[in-house]
C-alpha cells in the first residue's frame, strides 16, 4: 500500500464535489454508498484511490470540474453548511453554482466582503495555509478616533493573548469627528485577529470589510453576488507547480452577477 493515495472515503465524497461531509456521513449510514460493490457505512473506511471503485446510489463517483467562486459576503451570514439555530448562510447566496464548494477560510458573522469558495481542497490548502502568507486586506471603520502612533502599532505588532502579531500594513483612509477608517493588510489568518488588535488599542471596531485576498479583489462585485474565478485569478493564488494542474480544470462557465 505504501505511497498509494489513501483517503477516508467521507473525503473522497466531498473532495468529489457531491455534498458536504456531513452530507457524505449521511448517505453511508442511509446505505447509499459502496466501495467495489459493498456497501459501507464507515466514514472513516479508507479508500485507495487507484483500486477501489467508489458508487453513490449505484453511480460510479466522478470528479467533478474544479470551481472557484468569489462572493461578496454580507453581514449576518454565517460562513458555513447549515446552523442548528436556522440562522441564513453563505450557503443560501450561492445556490445556483451548481457543484458543491467549501469555504476558503472564513468571515465572522459580522464581517463582510470577499470570501472564496471551492471544491479543489489543494488550492483551499495554499490560501489557508499560515506557512503561504497569502495576504488579505480589510477595510475598518474604528469607533474613536486613531492616532498615527496608534496605527503605527498595529503596522509593528500588537501583542495578543497568543502571541504577537506579525508586522502590518497599515494605511489611514479617512478621519470622521468621531472615528478612523483604515485600510489593513494581514499575512495571518488568527480568529478575529483584525477585532483583537483594535481592542489592545482601546477601540472597537465598528465594521470590517474584507476587500482583497492576494491579487483578488472584490471590484464592482454587488454584495451577497457570486461570481466565478477566471483562470488567471485562480493561478494567481497558487505556487507554480500547482498551475499547470489547474490550468485545463478551471471551470469555463459564466460569471454570475
Amino acid at each position: 500500500m505504501a505511497g498509494r493515495p489513501l483517503k477516508t472515503l467521507e473525503r473522497v465524497i466531498s473532495k468529489a464535489g457531491l455534498g458536504s461531509r456531513v452530507e457524505a456521513r449521511t448517505w453511508m449510514h442511509a446505505g447509499r454508498v459502496t466501495v467495489n460493490g459493498r456497501v459501507v457505512q464507515n466514514p472513516d473506511h479508507w479508500v485507495d484511490m487507484e483500486r477501489d471503485r467508489v458508487a453513490l446510489d449505484g453511480r460510479p463517483l466522478k470528479a467533478r470540474s474544479r470551481v472557484y467562486v468569489l462572493l461578496y459576503k454580507p453581514t449576518g451570514y454565517l460562513t458555513t453548511y447549515k446552523d442548528p439555530e436556522g440562522r441564513p448562510t453563505v450557503y443560501d447566496l450561492i445556490e445556483d453554482v451548481g457543484t458543491f464548494v467549501s469555504p476558503v477560510g472564513r468571515l465572522d458573522m459580522d464581517t463582510s466582503g470577499l470570501l472564496l469558495l471551492t471544491n479543489d481542497n489543494q488550492f483551499a490548502e495554499r490560501v489557508t495555509n499560515p506557512k503561504s502568507h497569502v495576504p488579505k486586506t480589510y477595510l475598518v471603520k474604528a469607533s474613536t478616533r486613531l492616532s498615527d502612533e496608534q496605527l503605527q502599532q498595529l503596522g509593528d505588532g500588537i501583542e495578543l493573548s497568543d502571541g504577537p502579531t506579525r508586522p502590518a500594513v497599515v494605511t489611514r483612509v479617512r478621519d470622521s469627528a468621531k472615528y478612523t477608517h483604515f485600510e489593513i493588510t494581514l499575512t495571518e489568518g488568527r480568529n478575529r485577529q483584525v477585532r483583537r488588535m483594535v481592542e489592545a488599542l482601546g477601540a472597537v471596531v465598528l465594521k470590517l470589510v474584507r476587500v482583497r485576498i492576494g491579487p483578488l479583489a472584490i471590484g464592482r462585485l454587488p454584495i451577497g453576488k457570486w461570481r466565478l474565478l477566471t483562470r488567471a485569478e485562480a493561478e494567481s493564488l497558487m505556487p507554480p507547480p500547482s498551475r499547470r494542474a489547474a490550468a485545463g480544470s478551471v471551470s469555463a462557465r459564466a460569471s454570475k452577477t
